[in-house]
Protein backbone atom coordinates (compact mmCIF):
# COMPACT_ATOMS: atom_id res chain seq x y z
CA UNK A 1 0.00 0.00 0.00
CA UNK A 2 1.35 3.42 -0.97
CA UNK A 3 0.89 6.76 0.75
CA UNK A 4 -1.32 8.03 -2.08
CA UNK A 5 -3.59 4.97 -1.69
CA UNK A 6 -4.10 5.71 1.99
CA UNK A 7 -4.70 9.43 1.55
CA UNK A 8 -7.08 8.75 -1.32
CA UNK A 9 -9.20 6.22 0.55
CA UNK A 10 -12.70 7.72 0.38
CA UNK A 11 -13.93 5.52 3.22
CA UNK A 12 -11.50 7.21 5.62
CA UNK A 13 -11.91 10.82 4.48
CA UNK A 14 -8.37 11.92 5.43
CA UNK A 15 -7.45 15.54 4.56
CA UNK A 16 -4.12 15.73 2.67
CA UNK A 17 -2.26 18.84 3.85
CA UNK A 18 1.14 18.51 2.21
CA UNK A 19 3.08 15.99 0.11
CA UNK A 20 5.28 15.80 -2.96
CA UNK A 21 4.51 13.37 -5.76
CA UNK A 22 7.60 11.28 -5.14
CA UNK A 23 6.72 10.89 -1.46
CA UNK A 24 3.15 9.89 -2.30
CA UNK A 25 4.43 6.87 -4.21
CA UNK A 26 6.26 5.49 -1.19
CA UNK A 27 5.09 2.09 0.16
CA UNK A 28 3.70 1.92 3.71
CA UNK A 29 5.13 -0.92 5.80
CA UNK A 30 2.84 -0.57 8.81
CA UNK A 31 1.23 1.81 11.30
CA UNK A 32 2.43 3.24 14.63
CA UNK A 33 0.26 5.29 17.00
CA UNK A 34 2.18 7.65 19.28
CA UNK A 35 1.87 10.85 21.29
CA UNK A 36 5.44 10.93 22.54
CA UNK A 37 7.39 14.15 22.06
CA UNK A 38 10.31 12.14 20.65
CA UNK A 39 8.86 9.09 18.85
CA UNK A 40 12.00 8.12 16.92
CA UNK A 41 12.74 4.99 18.97
CA UNK A 42 9.30 3.52 18.31
CA UNK A 43 8.90 4.28 14.61
CA UNK A 44 10.21 1.96 11.89
CA UNK A 45 11.10 2.83 8.34
CA UNK A 46 8.13 3.15 6.03
CA UNK A 47 5.49 3.34 8.73
CA UNK A 48 2.51 5.67 8.78
CA UNK A 49 2.50 7.54 12.11
CA UNK A 50 -0.81 8.36 13.78
CA UNK A 51 -0.71 11.08 16.46
CA UNK A 52 -3.45 12.78 18.43
CA UNK A 53 -1.10 15.78 18.99
CA UNK A 54 -1.59 15.58 22.76
CA UNK A 55 2.13 16.29 23.09
CA UNK A 56 1.76 19.83 21.57
CA UNK A 57 0.11 23.01 22.89
CA UNK A 58 -0.14 26.49 21.29
CA UNK A 59 2.36 27.77 23.89
CA UNK A 60 4.96 25.32 22.57
CA UNK A 61 5.24 27.21 19.28
CA UNK A 62 7.09 25.77 16.35
CA UNK A 63 10.02 24.39 18.36
CA UNK A 64 8.32 21.26 19.68
CA UNK A 65 6.55 20.64 16.36
CA UNK A 66 9.87 20.89 14.54
CA UNK A 67 11.55 18.41 16.90
CA UNK A 68 8.67 15.94 16.50
CA UNK A 69 8.75 16.02 12.68
CA UNK A 70 12.55 15.93 12.60
CA UNK A 71 12.41 12.73 14.71
CA UNK A 72 9.96 11.16 12.27
CA UNK A 73 12.21 12.06 9.38
CA UNK A 74 15.22 10.55 11.12
CA UNK A 75 13.25 7.32 11.66
CA UNK A 76 12.29 7.36 7.93
CA UNK A 77 8.51 7.41 8.53
CA UNK A 78 6.38 7.41 5.38
CA UNK A 79 3.61 9.83 6.39
CA UNK A 80 2.25 11.69 9.42
CA UNK A 81 -1.48 11.43 10.09
CA UNK A 82 -2.38 14.13 12.61
CA UNK A 83 -5.62 13.97 14.60
CA UNK A 84 -7.73 17.14 14.49
CA UNK A 85 -9.84 16.45 17.58
CA UNK A 86 -7.39 17.75 20.22
CA UNK A 87 -6.86 21.24 18.73
CA UNK A 88 -9.79 21.47 16.30
CA UNK A 89 -7.39 21.42 13.34
CA UNK A 90 -3.79 20.54 12.51
CA UNK A 91 -1.63 23.42 13.84
CA UNK A 92 0.09 25.59 11.23
CA UNK A 93 3.37 25.10 13.09
CA UNK A 94 3.16 21.36 12.40
CA UNK A 95 2.29 21.86 8.73
CA UNK A 96 5.28 24.19 8.29
CA UNK A 97 7.58 21.73 10.01
CA UNK A 98 6.45 18.92 7.68
CA UNK A 99 7.12 21.12 4.64
CA UNK A 100 10.63 21.96 5.92
CA UNK A 101 11.57 18.35 6.56
CA UNK A 102 9.75 16.77 3.61
CA UNK A 103 7.26 14.72 5.65
CA UNK A 104 3.89 14.00 3.97
CA UNK A 105 1.05 15.18 6.21
CA UNK A 106 -2.70 14.55 6.38
CA UNK A 107 -5.35 15.50 8.91
CA UNK A 108 -7.53 12.87 10.57
CA UNK A 109 -11.04 14.33 11.10
CA UNK A 110 -12.49 13.94 14.62
CA UNK A 111 -15.09 11.39 13.49
CA UNK A 112 -12.46 9.04 12.05
CA UNK A 113 -11.17 6.50 14.56
CA UNK A 114 -7.46 5.72 14.52
CA UNK A 115 -8.38 2.05 14.48
CA UNK A 116 -10.13 2.51 11.13
CA UNK A 117 -6.93 3.90 9.63
CA UNK A 118 -4.87 1.03 11.04
CA UNK A 119 -7.31 -1.56 9.75
CA UNK A 120 -7.34 0.03 6.31
CA UNK A 121 -3.57 -0.36 6.05
CA UNK A 122 -3.49 -3.96 7.22
CA UNK A 123 -6.51 -5.14 5.24
CA UNK A 124 -4.84 -3.80 2.10
CA UNK A 125 -1.60 -5.53 3.04
CA UNK A 126 -3.36 -8.86 3.55
CA UNK A 127 -4.69 -8.63 0.01
CA UNK A 128 -1.28 -7.85 -1.45
CA UNK A 129 0.31 -10.78 0.41
CA UNK A 130 -1.12 -13.27 -2.11
CA UNK A 131 2.08 -12.63 -4.07
CA UNK A 132 4.52 -12.76 -1.15
CA UNK A 133 2.90 -15.34 1.16
CA UNK A 134 4.42 -13.81 4.28
CA UNK A 135 3.24 -11.98 7.36
CA UNK A 136 3.79 -8.23 7.46
CA UNK A 137 6.99 -7.49 9.33
CA UNK A 138 5.23 -5.47 12.01
CA UNK A 139 2.65 -8.19 12.60
CA UNK A 140 5.30 -10.89 12.73
CA UNK A 141 7.17 -8.91 15.37
CA UNK A 142 3.99 -8.36 17.34
CA UNK A 143 3.15 -12.06 17.32
CA UNK A 144 6.70 -12.83 18.39
CA UNK A 145 6.39 -10.45 21.31
CA UNK A 146 3.10 -12.06 22.33
CA UNK A 147 4.73 -15.49 22.30
CA UNK A 148 7.63 -14.21 24.39
CA UNK A 149 5.14 -12.78 26.90
CA UNK A 150 3.37 -16.14 27.21
CA UNK A 151 0.18 -14.98 25.52
CA UNK A 152 -2.55 -17.50 24.87
CA UNK A 153 -4.29 -18.40 21.58
CA UNK A 154 -6.96 -15.75 22.11
CA UNK A 155 -4.37 -12.95 21.99
CA UNK A 156 -2.60 -14.53 18.99
CA UNK A 157 -5.87 -14.88 17.10
CA UNK A 158 -6.99 -11.32 17.87
CA UNK A 159 -3.66 -9.88 16.72
CA UNK A 160 -3.62 -11.88 13.51
CA UNK A 161 -7.25 -11.63 12.41
CA UNK A 162 -9.02 -9.07 14.60
CA UNK A 163 -8.81 -6.38 11.92
CA UNK A 164 -10.29 -8.48 9.10
CA UNK A 165 -13.93 -8.46 10.20
CA UNK A 166 -14.25 -12.17 9.46
CA UNK A 167 -14.81 -14.92 12.02
CA UNK A 168 -11.80 -16.99 13.05
CA UNK A 169 -11.34 -19.64 15.69
CA UNK A 170 -8.95 -22.17 17.17
CA UNK A 171 -10.58 -25.51 17.98
CA UNK A 172 -9.55 -28.93 19.15
CA UNK A 173 -10.09 -32.00 17.02
CA UNK A 174 -13.30 -32.67 18.96
CA UNK A 175 -14.72 -29.28 17.95
CA UNK A 176 -14.21 -27.53 21.29
CA UNK A 177 -13.48 -23.81 20.80
CA UNK A 178 -10.21 -22.71 22.41
CA UNK A 179 -10.23 -19.12 21.13
CA UNK A 180 -12.33 -17.12 18.69
CA UNK A 181 -12.59 -13.78 16.93
CA UNK A 182 -16.19 -12.94 15.92
CA UNK A 183 -17.19 -11.40 12.63
CA UNK A 184 -17.91 -7.67 12.48
CA UNK A 185 -21.41 -8.18 11.06
CA UNK A 186 -24.15 -10.53 12.31
CA UNK A 187 -24.19 -12.20 8.89
CA UNK A 188 -20.46 -12.88 9.01
CA UNK A 189 -20.75 -15.94 11.19
CA UNK A 190 -18.24 -18.74 10.88
CA UNK A 191 -19.23 -21.39 8.39
CA UNK A 192 -17.19 -24.20 6.85
CA UNK A 193 -14.59 -21.75 5.56
CA UNK A 194 -11.03 -23.04 5.53
CA UNK A 195 -9.27 -25.17 8.16
CA UNK A 196 -5.53 -25.49 8.75
CA UNK A 197 -3.93 -27.95 11.17
CA UNK A 198 -1.81 -26.53 13.99
CA UNK A 199 1.17 -28.90 13.99
CA UNK A 200 2.45 -28.67 17.57
CA UNK A 201 5.02 -31.23 18.71
CA UNK A 202 4.65 -33.66 21.59
CA UNK A 203 0.84 -33.71 21.74
CA UNK A 204 -1.66 -36.51 21.35
CA UNK A 205 -4.23 -36.44 18.51
CA UNK A 206 -6.88 -35.58 21.09
CA UNK A 207 -5.16 -32.30 22.01
CA UNK A 208 -4.24 -30.95 18.58
CA UNK A 209 -5.66 -27.60 17.47
CA UNK A 210 -7.12 -26.49 14.18
CA UNK A 211 -7.22 -22.92 12.84
CA UNK A 212 -10.46 -22.05 11.10
CA UNK A 213 -11.33 -18.96 9.07
CA UNK A 214 -14.88 -18.35 7.89
CA UNK A 215 -13.85 -16.55 4.70
CA UNK A 216 -11.39 -18.64 2.66
CA UNK A 217 -10.55 -15.61 0.52
CA UNK A 218 -9.69 -13.32 3.43
CA UNK A 219 -6.01 -14.29 3.47
CA UNK A 220 -3.71 -16.25 1.17
CA UNK A 221 -3.12 -19.90 2.16
CA UNK A 222 0.59 -19.45 2.81
CA UNK A 223 -0.06 -16.70 5.30
CA UNK A 224 -2.71 -18.77 7.05
CA UNK A 225 -0.18 -21.58 7.50
CA UNK A 226 2.30 -19.10 8.95
CA UNK A 227 -0.21 -18.02 11.58
CA UNK A 228 -0.89 -21.71 12.29
CA UNK A 229 2.85 -22.16 12.90
CA UNK A 230 2.76 -19.32 15.44
CA UNK A 231 -0.18 -21.01 17.16
CA UNK A 232 1.78 -24.27 17.23
CA UNK A 233 4.56 -22.55 19.18
CA UNK A 234 1.91 -21.09 21.48
CA UNK A 235 0.41 -24.53 22.15
CA UNK A 236 3.83 -26.08 22.76
CA UNK A 237 4.57 -23.35 25.32
CA UNK A 238 1.24 -23.94 27.04
CA UNK A 239 1.98 -27.66 27.14
CA UNK A 240 5.34 -27.04 28.80
CA UNK A 241 3.73 -24.81 31.40
CA UNK A 242 1.14 -27.50 32.13
CA UNK A 243 3.91 -29.98 32.94
CA UNK A 244 4.05 -28.68 36.51
CA UNK A 245 0.29 -29.11 36.86
CA UNK A 246 0.54 -32.67 35.53
CA UNK A 247 3.30 -33.48 38.01
CA UNK A 248 1.17 -32.21 40.90
CA UNK A 249 -1.70 -34.38 39.64
CA UNK A 250 0.63 -37.40 39.35
CA UNK A 251 1.70 -36.87 42.95
CA UNK A 252 -1.94 -36.69 44.07
CA UNK A 253 -2.69 -39.89 42.16
CA UNK A 254 0.20 -41.71 43.82
CA UNK A 255 -1.05 -40.54 47.20
CA UNK A 256 -4.63 -41.70 46.55
CA UNK A 257 -3.39 -45.07 45.27
CA UNK A 258 -1.45 -45.71 48.47
CA UNK A 259 -3.05 -48.27 50.81
CA UNK A 260 -4.93 -46.53 53.61
CA UNK A 261 -5.02 -43.16 51.86
CA UNK A 262 -8.44 -42.49 53.40
CA UNK A 263 -7.24 -43.50 56.83
CA UNK A 264 -5.72 -41.39 59.57
CA UNK A 265 -5.48 -37.62 59.91
CA UNK A 266 -1.93 -37.58 58.53
CA UNK A 267 -3.08 -39.14 55.27
CA UNK A 268 -5.99 -36.70 55.07
CA UNK A 269 -3.64 -33.73 55.54
CA UNK A 270 -1.44 -35.08 52.71
CA UNK A 271 -4.47 -35.38 50.43
CA UNK A 272 -5.54 -31.82 51.20
CA UNK A 273 -2.04 -30.55 50.41
CA UNK A 274 -2.14 -32.51 47.17
CA UNK A 275 -5.46 -30.94 46.22
CA UNK A 276 -4.14 -27.45 46.87
CA UNK A 277 -1.04 -28.16 44.76
CA UNK A 278 -3.38 -29.07 41.89
CA UNK A 279 -5.39 -25.87 42.32
CA UNK A 280 -8.41 -27.76 43.63
CA UNK A 281 -10.53 -26.78 46.64
CA UNK A 282 -10.28 -28.83 49.82
CA UNK A 283 -14.05 -28.98 50.09
CA UNK A 284 -16.03 -31.48 48.02
CA UNK A 285 -17.80 -32.84 46.24
CA UNK A 286 -15.42 -34.41 43.73
CA UNK A 287 -15.83 -36.76 40.79
CA UNK A 288 -12.98 -39.14 39.92
CA UNK A 289 -12.53 -40.55 36.42
CA UNK A 290 -10.07 -43.20 35.23
CA UNK A 291 -9.32 -43.67 31.54
CA UNK A 292 -7.29 -45.67 29.04
CA UNK A 293 -6.87 -45.78 25.27
CA UNK A 294 -6.07 -48.78 23.11
CA UNK A 295 -2.61 -50.23 22.62
CA UNK A 296 -1.94 -48.15 19.49
CA UNK A 297 -2.19 -44.89 21.45
CA UNK A 298 -1.39 -46.19 24.90
CA UNK A 299 0.29 -42.98 26.01
CA UNK A 300 -2.48 -40.68 24.82
CA UNK A 301 -5.02 -41.36 27.55
CA UNK A 302 -4.13 -38.24 29.57
CA UNK A 303 -4.69 -35.96 26.60
CA UNK A 304 -7.95 -37.69 25.72
CA UNK A 305 -9.18 -37.48 29.31
CA UNK A 306 -8.18 -33.82 29.60
CA UNK A 307 -10.23 -33.06 26.49
CA UNK A 308 -13.25 -34.99 27.79
CA UNK A 309 -13.04 -33.16 31.13
CA UNK A 310 -12.80 -29.80 29.35
CA UNK A 311 -16.06 -30.60 27.56
CA UNK A 312 -18.05 -31.94 30.50
CA UNK A 313 -16.59 -30.54 33.73
CA UNK A 314 -18.37 -27.69 35.49
CA UNK A 315 -15.51 -26.98 37.90
CA UNK A 316 -11.72 -27.05 38.17
CA UNK A 317 -10.02 -30.35 37.43
CA UNK A 318 -6.63 -32.04 37.72
CA UNK A 319 -5.58 -34.63 35.13
CA UNK A 320 -2.62 -36.93 35.69
CA UNK A 321 -1.25 -40.45 35.61
CA UNK A 322 -1.37 -43.10 38.33
CA UNK A 323 1.74 -45.12 39.21
CA UNK A 324 0.58 -48.00 36.98
CA UNK A 325 0.16 -45.66 34.00
CA UNK A 326 -3.63 -45.28 34.15
CA UNK A 327 -4.86 -41.77 33.36
CA UNK A 328 -7.13 -40.21 35.96
CA UNK A 329 -8.86 -36.94 36.73
CA UNK A 330 -10.23 -35.36 39.89
CA UNK A 331 -12.99 -32.91 39.04
CA UNK A 332 -14.25 -30.49 41.68
CA UNK A 333 -17.93 -29.67 41.95
CA UNK A 334 -21.17 -31.53 41.45
CA UNK A 335 -21.02 -34.13 38.64
CA UNK A 336 -22.33 -33.15 35.25
CA UNK A 337 -25.44 -34.78 33.91
CA UNK A 338 -24.88 -38.29 32.57
CA UNK A 339 -25.97 -37.13 29.12
CA UNK A 340 -23.32 -34.40 29.15
CA UNK A 341 -20.54 -36.75 30.24
CA UNK A 342 -21.58 -39.37 27.68
CA UNK A 343 -21.73 -36.83 24.88
CA UNK A 344 -18.29 -35.51 25.77
CA UNK A 345 -16.86 -39.03 25.82
CA UNK A 346 -18.35 -39.77 22.40
CA UNK A 347 -16.87 -36.58 20.94
CA UNK A 348 -13.40 -37.43 22.17
CA UNK A 349 -13.64 -41.07 21.08
CA UNK A 350 -14.69 -39.99 17.57
CA UNK A 351 -11.56 -37.85 17.33
CA UNK A 352 -9.46 -40.94 16.58
CA UNK A 353 -11.64 -43.49 14.74
CA UNK A 354 -10.81 -47.10 15.45
CA UNK A 355 -9.00 -46.34 18.70
CA UNK A 356 -11.07 -47.37 21.75
CA UNK A 357 -11.31 -44.86 24.56
CA UNK A 358 -12.47 -46.43 27.82
CA UNK A 359 -13.36 -44.68 31.05
CA UNK A 360 -14.82 -45.34 34.45
CA UNK A 361 -16.33 -43.21 37.20
CA UNK A 362 -17.34 -43.99 40.74
CA UNK A 363 -19.59 -42.55 43.39
CA UNK A 364 -18.86 -38.83 43.92
CA UNK A 365 -16.66 -38.19 46.96
CA UNK A 366 -18.18 -35.81 49.48
CA UNK A 367 -14.74 -34.60 50.58
CA UNK A 368 -11.01 -35.40 50.55
CA UNK A 369 -11.53 -38.42 52.82
CA UNK A 370 -13.57 -40.21 50.16
CA UNK A 371 -11.26 -39.61 47.22
CA UNK A 372 -9.24 -42.82 47.50
CA UNK A 373 -12.43 -44.88 47.55
CA UNK A 374 -13.82 -42.94 44.59
CA UNK A 375 -10.61 -43.61 42.68
CA UNK A 376 -10.84 -47.34 43.43
CA UNK A 377 -14.41 -47.37 42.12
CA UNK A 378 -13.42 -45.47 39.00
CA UNK A 379 -10.60 -47.91 38.26
CA UNK A 380 -12.97 -50.86 38.65
CA UNK A 381 -15.50 -49.21 36.35
CA UNK A 382 -12.68 -48.65 33.82
CA UNK A 383 -11.87 -52.34 33.93
CA UNK A 384 -15.54 -53.09 33.31
CA UNK A 385 -15.57 -50.74 30.32
CA UNK A 386 -12.48 -52.23 28.71
CA UNK A 387 -13.29 -55.84 29.67
CA UNK A 388 -16.89 -55.78 28.52
CA UNK A 389 -16.14 -54.67 24.95
CA UNK A 390 -12.40 -54.09 24.42
CA UNK A 391 -12.77 -52.63 20.94
CA UNK A 392 -15.66 -50.26 21.69
CA UNK A 393 -15.28 -46.88 23.39
CA UNK A 394 -17.35 -46.59 26.55
CA UNK A 395 -17.69 -44.67 29.80
CA UNK A 396 -18.95 -46.83 32.67
CA UNK A 397 -20.27 -45.57 35.99
CA UNK A 398 -20.23 -47.97 38.94
CA UNK A 399 -23.78 -46.81 39.64
CA UNK A 400 -24.76 -48.44 36.36
CA UNK A 401 -23.40 -51.88 37.29
CA UNK A 402 -26.88 -53.27 37.75
CA UNK A 403 -26.27 -56.88 36.80
CA UNK A 404 -23.91 -59.67 37.73
CA UNK A 405 -22.56 -59.73 34.19
CA UNK A 406 -21.69 -56.05 34.31
CA UNK A 407 -20.05 -56.48 37.69
CA UNK A 408 -17.96 -59.43 36.48
CA UNK A 409 -16.67 -57.41 33.53
CA UNK A 410 -14.39 -55.66 36.00
CA UNK A 411 -12.76 -58.93 37.04
CA UNK A 412 -9.58 -59.60 35.04
CA UNK A 413 -10.14 -62.06 32.21
CA UNK A 414 -7.59 -64.63 33.49
CA UNK A 415 -9.35 -64.67 36.87
CA UNK A 416 -12.73 -65.18 35.21
CA UNK A 417 -11.34 -68.04 33.16
CA UNK A 418 -9.88 -69.80 36.21
CA UNK A 419 -13.15 -69.47 38.12
CA UNK A 420 -15.22 -70.78 35.23
CA UNK A 421 -12.92 -73.75 34.62
CA UNK A 422 -12.87 -74.61 38.34
CA UNK A 423 -16.65 -74.55 38.76
CA UNK A 424 -17.65 -76.16 35.45
CA UNK A 425 -14.95 -78.81 35.48
CA UNK A 426 -15.15 -81.09 32.44
CA UNK A 427 -17.98 -79.02 30.97
CA UNK A 428 -15.79 -75.92 30.54
CA UNK A 429 -14.22 -76.87 27.20
CA UNK A 430 -17.28 -78.73 25.81
CA UNK A 431 -15.08 -80.46 23.27
CA UNK A 432 -17.34 -83.52 22.99
CA UNK A 433 -20.95 -83.62 21.85
CA UNK A 434 -22.10 -84.93 25.22
CA UNK A 435 -20.31 -82.13 27.12
CA UNK A 436 -21.74 -79.49 24.73
CA UNK A 437 -25.25 -80.90 25.26
CA UNK A 438 -24.86 -80.75 29.03
CA UNK A 439 -23.59 -77.17 28.86
CA UNK A 440 -26.56 -76.17 26.68
CA UNK A 441 -28.93 -77.83 29.13
CA UNK A 442 -27.33 -76.03 32.08
CA UNK A 443 -27.77 -72.64 30.37
CA UNK A 444 -31.40 -73.33 29.53
CA UNK A 445 -32.22 -74.82 32.96
CA UNK A 446 -30.89 -71.76 34.81
CA UNK A 447 -32.49 -69.36 32.32
CA UNK A 448 -35.85 -71.08 32.88
CA UNK A 449 -35.56 -70.65 36.65
CA UNK A 450 -34.82 -74.38 37.06
CA UNK A 451 -38.24 -75.36 35.69
CA UNK A 452 -38.09 -78.90 34.29
CA UNK A 453 -41.08 -78.43 32.00
CA UNK A 454 -40.02 -75.06 30.55
CA UNK A 455 -36.49 -76.33 30.01
CA UNK A 456 -37.77 -79.39 28.16
CA UNK A 457 -40.00 -77.18 26.01
CA UNK A 458 -37.14 -74.75 25.25
CA UNK A 459 -34.78 -77.58 24.24
CA UNK A 460 -37.45 -79.71 22.54
CA UNK A 461 -36.62 -82.60 24.87
CA UNK A 462 -38.57 -84.99 27.03
CA UNK A 463 -38.69 -84.01 30.71
CA UNK A 464 -36.97 -87.28 31.64
CA UNK A 465 -34.05 -86.35 29.38
CA UNK A 466 -33.74 -83.03 31.18
CA UNK A 467 -33.72 -84.83 34.55
CA UNK A 468 -31.00 -87.19 33.31
CA UNK A 469 -28.82 -84.35 31.99
CA UNK A 470 -29.17 -82.27 35.16
CA UNK A 471 -28.03 -85.24 37.25
CA UNK A 472 -24.98 -85.59 34.97
CA UNK A 473 -24.23 -81.84 35.36
CA UNK A 474 -24.40 -82.18 39.14
CA UNK A 475 -22.09 -85.19 38.97
CA UNK A 476 -19.40 -83.44 36.91
CA UNK A 477 -19.54 -80.11 38.76
CA UNK A 478 -20.13 -81.36 42.29
CA UNK A 479 -22.99 -78.83 42.65
CA UNK A 480 -26.61 -79.36 43.72
CA UNK A 481 -28.94 -77.44 41.40
CA UNK A 482 -31.71 -77.54 44.01
CA UNK A 483 -29.63 -75.17 46.17
CA UNK A 484 -29.58 -71.43 45.38
CA UNK A 485 -25.87 -70.90 46.22
CA UNK A 486 -24.85 -73.67 43.83
CA UNK A 487 -27.12 -72.28 41.12
CA UNK A 488 -25.46 -68.87 41.55
CA UNK A 489 -22.01 -70.43 41.34
CA UNK A 490 -22.85 -72.17 38.08
CA UNK A 491 -24.58 -69.10 36.60
CA UNK A 492 -21.54 -66.99 37.49
CA UNK A 493 -19.26 -69.58 35.88
CA UNK A 494 -21.31 -69.38 32.67
CA UNK A 495 -21.07 -65.59 32.69
CA UNK A 496 -17.32 -65.75 33.23
CA UNK A 497 -17.09 -68.20 30.30
CA UNK A 498 -19.07 -65.78 28.15
CA UNK A 499 -22.22 -67.90 27.97
CA UNK A 500 -24.51 -65.57 29.98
Amino acid sequence: MHVENLLGDQNLGLRPLWAEDALLRREISGVTVTDLEDPARFVRAGEAVLSGLVWWTPQDGEGKADRFVRALRAADAAVLLAGEETHGAVPDELIEACVRHGMPLAGVPPHVMFRAVTESVYVRQWGELSRRHALPGQLRERLGRLLAQGAGPDAILAAAFGHLGTAASVRTGTGRTVAAVPADSPDGTEGAGVTVAVEADGLSPYERWELRLSDPDAVPPGLLHEVAAVLARCQEALSRRRADDRQAADDLGALLSRPGADGDATDLADVERGLRACGLPVEGPYRVVAAATGARLGGAAEGALAEAVAWAANGPAAVGRLPDGTAFAVVAGAPAADESAGAAWSRVAACVPGEPFHGGTGTPAAGPRGLAGALAEARYALTCASGGAPGVSALVDTAGLGSLGALLAGVPAPVRAVYSRTVLGPLFDAETASAAALLETLRAFLACDCSWARTAEALHLHVNTVHYRVRRIEHFTGRDLSRLPDRLDLWTALLCRGDG
